[in-house]
């Protein structure tokens, strides 16, 4: 284990215990002996889980709860006005950010595989952990989403392979400490911090160039690459063209599924199935396997994790199928994501494909505006909720009308622009009531009803399908 700033330290305490990027590092960190306590201001499944552990939490965030912590660690998602946190940065204690410490485990594994890019960075962790799982491998990991197998967005194991999500977003990637590092794809996005694809592909060459032993990296994508062509490590390529180390042949698509011919320096090896749809998912499955080949896995023994992998939760996510109608939440945010969602769903079958979008920032809304046009249009019916600001405010005069008057037929939820900024809980609530008596009034059997983006539309999928 190399030396970090947690070395000697007694009592570490979580701001935001709760949270799907701080729970699993709990768990970690917990495994490994240290005394945590935590604090958060929803009870939550994940708080019941870190109770059970034997971890103390707090309710609400308080300045007294840091106690006699000598290190304090905060998710991304507090603010800097938030007492408990005003406290921690005046208690003379270490205080870092959750992406440090992250890097700082990251740093603990020989075998850390570190999965990036633009898009399908959880799908490919939740498949690669699930992958040694099922090989009965005792891994670490940290993921974006919840996977069924592991109860949750990580887990703590024995071995030295750890599976972790590298997101790039502000850099937090060039953090971590990958052995293996996986580029999934390069794409234009997170625009407000980046500027441009240029500095983006430049901070995917840093990235690469931290691996220590391997990338792992798609051969069909331009702009990955671009970003690795000066890099000098060992690479393996994925992809669908044959010169590719991993490469696919896509044989047929039933319901969800999706069988594949696997190449082996192209030439034929087996049949698979994933039970994910769409050609974006074929190749994150070459990813996963490409990975678990390299730590050591046998196809034989990668076979299990294909077969009960259904996907990672809000990743294409089936919520019912009711009068004869199919709901599905799925996390696209992106033109790119929401596009290759929307390309899987048309190959279905189902008479309709909707898409209920809820934009997220303002920044990115206006940026690939009409990109969201072109990717939203591929749905026979589109219904748009209001932007979720998240960590923005709208200062650039964006809103959800923006986006569905360029969409033809397209139907949006947009209350009086001066509410926008300021929209209440109550508010928010009644905008998403409109979209579902939209949709029972709407739909019809036979159509698939996907809800799509990275905010809390998930709710308009599962009050629909309450109504349904």
């Amino acid at each position: 284990m190399m030396s970090s700033p947690l070395e000697g330290k007694k009592h570490i305490h979580f701001i935001g215990i709760g949270g799907s990027g701080m729970y699993p590092l709990a768990q970690i960190l917990h495994g490994q002996g240290y005394y945590l306590t935590g604090s958060d201001n929803n009870e939550t499944e994940t708080l019941e889980a870190v109770r059970k552990m034997g971890i103390p939490v707090f309710l609400g965030q308080r300045a007294e709860n840091i106690g006699d912590s000598d290190l304090i660690v905060y998710s991304a998602a507090i603010m800097a006005d938030n007492p408990e946190l005003i406290a921690a940065k005046a208690s003379g204690a270490r205080v870092m950010e959750r992406s440090e410490l992250l890097g700082i485990v990251t740093g603990w594994y020989d075998n850390c595989i570190c999965v990036s890019g633009t898009h399908g960075k959880t799908t490919t962790s939740a498949l690669l952990t699930e992958i040694f799982i099922r090989a009965d491998e005792d891994i670490s990991c940290v993921i974006g989403g919840k996977l069924a197998s592991v109860g949750g967005s990580g887990r703590c194991g024995s071995s030295d392979v750890m599976v972790c999500e590298a997101c790039e977003y502000v850099n937090t990637f060039l953090r971590l400490h990958p052995d293996i590092g996986i580029i999934l794809n390069v794409d234009a996005d997170h625009l407000e911090f980046f500027k441009n694809i240029e500095n983006i592909k430049a901070s995917f060459e840093k990235f690469a160039n931290n691996a220590s032993k391997l990338l792992i990296i798609n051969g069909d994508d331009a702009n990955t690459l671009e970003a690795v062509k000066n890099v000098d490590k060992k690479k393996i390529t994925f992809g669908f063209g044959k010169q590719n180390d991993f490469s696919a042949e896509i044989i047929s698509h039933q319901g969800i599924n999706t069988r594949f011919r696997l190449f082996l320096n192209g030439k034929p090896d087996r049949e698979l199935t994933i039970h994910v749809p769409g050609k974006h998912n074929v190749l994150n499955a070459l990813a996963a396997i490409a990975a678990a080949v390299s730590c050591g896995l046998t196809l034989d023994r990668i076979q299990p994790g294909l077969d009960s992998f259904h996907g990672a939760i809000r990743r294409f996510e089936k919520i019912t199928e009711s009068s004869g109608i199919t709901v599905v939440d799925d996390y696209a945010h992106h033109p790119a994501e929401i596009a290759a969602t929307l390309t899987a769903a048309k190959d279905l079958g189902f008479s309709r494909v909707w898409a209920v979008f809820q934009p997220f920032t303002y920044s990115r809304t206006k940026i690939l505006l009409d990109d969201f046009v072109t990717a939203l249009s591929l749905a026979d019916k589109v219904v748009l909720t209001d932007i979720m600001g998240s960590r923005e405010k709208n200062d650039i005069g964006i809103y959800t009308q923006d986006l569905g008057k360029k969409i033809n037929g397209a139907v949006w939820f947009d209350y009086d622009k001066a509410q926008v900024d300021s929209q209440s809980a109550a508010q928010k609530q009644r905008n998403f009531s409109d979209v579902v008596d939209y949709l029972c009034n709407n739909c019809k059997k036979g159509d698939l009803v996907i809800t799509m983006g990275c905010g809390d539309v998930y709710k308009v999928a599962k009050a629909f399908a309450k109504r349904i």
